[in-house]
């Protein structure tokens, strides 16, 4: 008899098994009690040669360095890391987040910022990249702190700074000598333990709250839906300070018994995948649709003409026997292990995880936010659709708020994973926190199955003068969609004389591409207008009246971004030009 349960009850059923965790200290323990001898991280020397990093290590080096920061006082402190992705990074964190409060900062921030961010969560010391250091400490007087420390990754001797190795071999000599005081600390999972400014898109920065239990819960949710293999090996390119990477790039994989390896740059994609060759890779869909279109390119190339298909996936004109060649292939060029892309962030274009799909690779796109630890809702090894950002995750509700005759609404969450609050801030906090449920400001609708559809954000609507909503993202989905748009940002505009508002577009070309449509020839001012204009009435085409693009203007660079890929819709370069 077929089952009618809708298919986010069908998904509670199938639930992978987990043990519980609620604080970092426990998930080091664990894994090195579990996994003792396994890797837990794949590095490099200074001759690029590749060693591992056991689990046993891996807790006693974050003993160490927790040891060391006990010994300066810095027990409930708040404690600042800053800088790439690193092995250093990694212990720093987990050693300040158990010994006192760890404060993840965006290495990509002004010094000014940087500096900011410390005064405002009460910094007492910041470890992290030499250069980022240097940069901070020319700023000293504007530290409210002055006794703050600073701590340098890589710096050999002590002098204004404190070298990381001789504070770690402190901390591990005092171990060696009898000391407890790390193995001594009892962590109380649902106090403030992160301090994360968020890197939004819609406005100035707030600090969110949260705690051990907080990010823990979400852990198991994840694992608890997506199957972390003890084989796997997680490729970290994303930025670590962000809670995107840090807690499914970096904290799922160490609870699941899997390895880590960190990409060298975005420039070194491609050298990393080889040489580490990851079953599992995270992205934000900028990363993944680079990806897709020269993998689509190549295939193009070693096919025969009579297959090929321009800017298109040509794996459904094969004929049977080609098929598996070309996935394997595929497989190949990625290093042979990898299984699944983890997407998130924003967006992702279905017909590119279908593609992946065809070629055997599985894209699982999701929908979260820092103050939700992050993840709310994603696409499952059991359940998926390409469409959508996914189902619930486990333990955690959401609903629509208020839907419209389309169902479309504010999505409201609760949870373990839902932050403690917004850092000394009530009133905002108040604002998003109402009955146990957390408002996102997202706009979405959710289907009978449970599958969540994100529309855009409360923020961004354009609201026509007869009240007509026009979500920004659906208008940039089919501008972006055009070979020949790199990005876009819709807005909406008043004209001087009349009070009604207007879909405005700015859009920057996709160069390369207008050249191969020109057959190699550099387009001039009026052939970019022209064919963006053709676009912009194509894309007119497909929607009602009220939300044509009523004017556009065109870039000649590149919007400012997120860490995280996202453009910044309120950035300081979204002035129209």
């Amino acid at each position: 008899m077929k089952s009618d349960l809708p298919v986010y009850e069908k998904l509670k059923k199938k639930y992978h098994k987990t043990d519980d965790v609620t604080n970092f200290k426990e998930l080091l323990y664990r894994g090195a009690s579990l996994f003792k001898d396994r890797t837990a991280f794949k590095l490099k020397n200074k001759d690029k040669e590749i060693y591992s990093v056991t689990y046993e290590k891996l807790k006693n080096d974050v003993i160490a360095l927790g040891t060391f920061l006990i010994s300066k006082g810095l027990t409930g402190k708040r404690i600042c890391v800053i800088g790439k992705n690193s092995y250093k990074w990694a212990i720093s964190y987990l050693a300040s987040s158990i010994v006192g409060i760890v404060v993840p900062i965006d290495k990509e921030l002004h010094s000014e910022d940087v500096v900011n961010f410390m005064n405002v969560s009460e910094a007492s010391v910041i470890l992290g990249d030499d250069k980022m250091l240097d940069s901070i400490y020319s700023l000293k007087e504007t530290i409210n702190n002055k006794n703050t420390l600073f701590i340098k990754f890589d710096l050999e001797k002590n002098n204004e700074f404190l070298s990381f190795n001789l504070a770690f071999n402190y901390g591990e000599s005092l171990v060696k000598s009898g000391n407890t005081d790390f193995e001594e600390i009892k962590v109380n999972p649902d106090e403030m333990k992160i301090l994360l400014f968020t890197s939004g898109t819609t406005g100035n920065a707030k600090a969110v709250c949260l705690s051990h239990r907080n990010i823990c819960s979400n852990i198991l949710s994840i694992y608890g839906i997506v199957k972390v293999r003890r084989s796997d090996l997680f490729l970290s390119i994303l930025p670590i300070h962000h809670t995107y990477e840090c807690t499914i790039g970096f904290l799922l994989p160490l609870y699941g018994g899997a390895s880590i390896a960190f990409c060298d740059g975005l420039r070194y994609i491609t050298n990393n995948i080889n040489e580490y060759h990851p079953s599992v890779v995270l992205c934000v869909p900028l990363l993944l649709e680079n990806m897709h279109e020269k993998i689509i390119n190549s295939i193009n190339k070693g096919i025969p003409e009579k297959y090929q298909k321009k800017n298109e996936n040509p794996f459904s004109n094969l004929p049977f026997y080609m098929k598996p060649i070309v996935k394997s292939k595929v497989k190949n060029s990625l290093g042979g292990r990898l299984r699944v892309f983890i997407v998130g962030a924003a967006a992702m274009n279905p017909a590119i995880i279908d593609d992946f799909e065809d070629l055997g690779l599985r894209t699982l796109q999701g929908y979260g936010l820092t103050e939700c630890s992050p993840l709310v809702a994603g696409n499952t090894d059991y359940f998926w659709k390409s469409d959508s950002c996914g189902l619930p995750i486990p333990n955690v509700e959401y609903k629509i708020d208020s839907p419209n005759d389309e169902g479309i609404g504010e999505i409201i969450v609760k949870g373990p994973n839902v932050m403690l609050g917004y850092y000394n801030n009530p009133e905002e906090t108040n604002k998003v926190l109402v009955d146990g449920w957390f408002h996102t400001g997202d706009l979405g609708k959710i289907d009978s199955n449970g599958y969540l559809y994100i529309t855009g954000r409360c923020k961004s609507v354009i609201v026509t003068k007869n009240g007509k909503n026009i979500y920004p993202e659906e208008v940039e989905y089919y501008l972006n969609d055009n070979p020949l748009i790199s990005e876009s940002l819709v807005s909406g505009i008043h004209k001087d004389d009349d009070d009604e508002t207007y879909v405005n577009a700015q859009i920057f070309p996709n160069i390369e591409a207008m050249k191969e449509t020109l057959k190699g020839s550099v387009p001039t001012k009026e052939e970019i207008f022209k064919m963006i204009s053709d676009a912009v009435q194509s894309v007119n085409s497909k929607l009602p009246n009220y939300k044509h693009i009523k004017s556009f203007i065109i870039r000649d660079e590149e919007f400012e971004k997120t860490t995280t890929k996202k453009i910044k819709r309120f950035g300081k370069n979204m002035e129209n030009k």
